[in-house]
């Protein structure tokens, strides 16, 4: 089933937008030519901001300009993805091969599980284009990460175990079809991270993923694992994963999206209960390409109805200049480097869908 036209105007809007706007000001304005890498945020008129920069948002900038040619910008993505690989292997990688957090005054020498997932993510995508050391460069940093004896990968202190950054290292296996590892990651979500009753995924739980007392469920993390969940059923025939990724995609749009300003808030509680009414820009998109994917298995209209009303709802974070605010509450104007991973991902899922 193609898509609707109204989505089909959506799609076209947005990647003119992207190309046009976004990914000649992120290169222009949030690299950081001198420094290298890329600049953290920038305020309203598209200056960079000063600050510590993220382990995170250069790995997600790589990705996200892997992506650029293919959806018809001129630019010189190789260049842009070389410059942030630079930065991660200069700056960012320790010597014990892991993968520090921040760089900048007060930064210290931090790890976590959650940005090595996105260097995982970056190298695939430098594979795709010809990077052959990129494949040694991930299986050396996957051999580093801690595993939980239940399934899954623990924090890299060995104590917490978060299904967000396991979330991305489901991803990060996808990008690079290592089915087994997806597999795992699947059967993790399934088994451990779902609750029984309610049928969301909660975000932190103690060793052996024993879950504590007071649960939190993000609304963009049910429609993200869904996706992702989804992807792997269409590449292995898991009808299980399939199921849950349909009613993830089902209960974030029932428990997790304010009908009055069309929006997906920001956390709901162990009853799906809404306790954090704010909104991000983020899972505006992962709204948006869940119901576009499960539109697209499916053929059901209302994914079609649901995919349309994301797209409104993300329509209220960007801007014309090819930027865009974090939230819809507060005064605050600046755009975070970062949300351009989410939202290339949902353009892309938008050109597949049609």
């Amino acid at each position: 089933m193609s898509l609707p036209p109204d989505l089909i105007a959506e799609r076209d809007r947005l990647r003119a937008w992207l190309v046009e706007r976004v990914y000649p000001r992120w290169w222009t304005s949030g690299a950081d030519k001198a420094g290298g890498g890329f600049h953290d945020r920038l305020d309203a008129e598209g200056r960079p901001i000063a600050g510590p920069k993220r382990c995170r948002v250069q790995a997600r900038q790589v990705f996200a300009y892997s992506l650029a040619g293919g959806f018809g910008w001129q630019g010189p993505w190789p260049e842009v993805m070389d410059h942030g690989h630079r930065v991660l292997e200069e700056k960012f990688r320790r010597a014990d091969g892991l993968y520090r957090t921040r760089l900048g005054s007060g930064a210290g020498d931090i790890v976590v599980l959650y940005d090595q997932a996105f260097v995982l993510l970056a190298e695939a995508a430098l594979a795709e284009h010809g990077d052959t050391d990129a494949r040694p460069r991930a299986e050396a940093l996957l051999a580093l990460l801690p595993t939980d004896t239940a399934g899954g990968f623990a924090e890299l202190d060995g104590e917490a175990r978060l299904a967000n950054p396991n979330m991305h290292l489901f991803e990060a296996f996808l990008a690079w079809s290592w089915s087994d590892a997806a597999a795992g990651q699947a059967r993790l979500a399934l088994r451990s991270l779902t609750d029984p009753e309610t049928g969301a995924i909660s975000e932190a739980f103690g060793p052996g993923w024993r879950a504590p007392g007071e649960r939190r469920v993000e609304p963009g993390h049910q429609f993200e694992w869904a996706w992702l969940l989804m992807r792997h059923a269409m590449r292995s025939g898991d009808g299980a994963a399939l199921a849950a990724g349909l009613r993830l995609v089902e209960l974030g749009e029932r428990s997790g999206v304010d009908r009055a300003r069309n929006v997906a808030v920001n956390a709901l509680d162990e009853q799906l209960e809404v306790v954090d009414p704010g909104t991000r820009l983020w899972p505006q998109t992962e709204r948006l390409r869940a119901h576009l994917l499960a539109g697209a298995l499916t053929g059901d209209s209302g994914c079609w109805k649901n995919a349309t009303r994301a797209a409104a709802g993300l329509a209220l974070f960007l801007t014309e200049d090819g930027q865009w605010i974090d939230s819809l509450e507060g005064d605050d104007r600046s755009a975070p480097a970062s949300s351009l991973y989410h939202i290339v991902g949902a353009i892309a899922q938008l050109d597949q869908a049609g």
